[in-house]
């Protein structure tokens, strides 16, 4: 870690992406608390969400074609430059005192679309940056830092929507994304790009998919972050429901509901990234994370004390580092070279099916109530994950047998 770090363009890629995450998870928390308070319904504060993760599904795999044609720093500094001026934008909104819960969803969308490259863009850099021989530690710290910010960045939200309100929070966050653009701008960045063929976009999607089929940890992993995102990660759409109704939890209560995962994620994002138990670490592995994870949040939905709920999410985390770090690092060293950006691509567009989970997961919320609906989305994930696995497994089986 101490030689990742001492890469001057490593470094500036990984705090660009710490402190772009810390501003992304402020703006998600504080959105999703004052669309709760505005309509008094999870389903919008999950629909708010969505708007931001939809984006993922319907662009990701074409920002895995596109980065391997187009200047991935160039890519970036357009992103950064997008949030942040989406940011100031809800900043004078709230200010003036015109901000309606429709002005976040628009501006939670263009950050998705932002989003969608971070895998195929930011992260891809990360590893070129790295150097071949540090991939899995270079991911593994920076999915450490993202996990971080998923600690940090709610806290500060809470805090903020309590303290300074939402046109103070968001004009925070605009000023931390031109911070992020100013370290981007400073990279030194070259690749070996392919021809763009708008036309041909689709056959090298397609391209991506068939190498993935054929490879039981490609496929794998893209399955286990179909169930993550739709079945896990989704509940934080109804998080600020989930914390009045289960513990008349404050604005800043919340943001320790949101927080207590990354704690945990934090502890094991760090063992993964000292490169100890690198070669153990596989398809396994990822599943055993995710199944972990979600076994904890049918626990903490129904813990009896906020407390209670805080510790047992905490452990999740150790799962969720798993995941995190393998999904990237699993990606880019199985994948062949040529493939890699595309296959992060794939990767997106799985994360960005969480919209579908966002959608359920509000609508049970409605009839059933947060905590049963978180509930009841993490086991079906659970089944979800078997039932990859089994299949996965047969698939390997059958491979060892030709």
């Amino acid at each position: 870690m101490r030689r990742l770090l001492a890469t001057p363009d490593y470094l500036r890629l990984w705090a660009a992406g710490g402190l772009a995450n810390s501003m992304r998870w402020v703006e998600i928390l504080v959105a999703g608390i004052f669309t709760f308070e505005a309509t008094g319904s999870a389903l919008a504060v999950a629909l708010v969400q969505m708007a931001r993760a939809a984006p993922m599904l319907l662009a990701g795999a074409f920002t895995g074609a596109v980065a391997e044609a187009l200047d991935r720093r160039r890519i970036l500094l357009a992103g950064q430059a997008a949030v942040a001026t989406g940011a100031f934008a809800v900043a004078a909104l709230a200010a003036t005192g015109r901000l309606q819960v429709w002005h976040l969803a628009a501006s939670g969308l263009v950050a998705g679309v932002v989003w969608a490259g971070e895998h195929s863009v930011r992260r891809r850099m990360v590893a070129e940056a790295a150097g071949g021989e540090s991939v899995v530690a270079a991911i593994a710290l920076d999915t450490t830092t993202a996990s971080t910010t998923r600690l940090v960045g709610p806290l500060l939200g809470g805090l903020a929507y309590g303290t300074i309100g939402v046109a103070a929070a968001f004009a925070i966050a605009g000023a931390v994304y031109l911070a992020a653009f100013a370290l981007v701008l400073a990279v030194r960045h070259t690749q070996e790009r392919r021809p763009l063929r708008p036309r041909a976009l689709l056959a090298d999607i397609a391209d991506a998919a068939r190498i993935a089929r054929r490879h039981p940890t490609l496929l794998a992993t893209l399955g286990v972050t179909v169930a993550m995102n739709v079945f896990a990660f989704s509940h934080t759409g109804v998080l600020p429901a989930f914390g009045r109704a289960a513990f008349d939890a404050t604005p800043f209560q919340i943001g320790l509901l949101a927080a207590a995962e990354p704690v945990g994620a934090l502890a094991g994002g760090l063992l993964i990234a000292s490169g100890r138990h690198r070669s153990r670490l596989g398809a396994g592995a990822l599943v055993l994370g995710s199944g972990l994870y979600m076994a904890t949040l049918i626990a903490a939905a129904g813990s009896p004390a906020l407390w209670l709920a805080l510790a047992v999410l905490a452990i999740g985390g150790l799962g969720t580092a798993l995941f995190a770090s393998l999904q990237t690092s699993l990606a880019l060293t199985e994948a062949p070279p040529e493939a890699r950006s595309r296959m992060l691509g794939l990767i997106t567009t799985c994360i960005g099916t969480g919209p579908i989970g966002v959608l359920a997961v509000g609508l049970l919320a409605e009839a059933l109530g947060a905590p049963a609906a978180i509930a009841l989305m993490a086991a079906c994930g659970i089944v979800l994950l078997a039932v990859v696995w089994a299949a996965t497994a047969r698939m390997r089986g059958a491979a060892d047998r030709g």
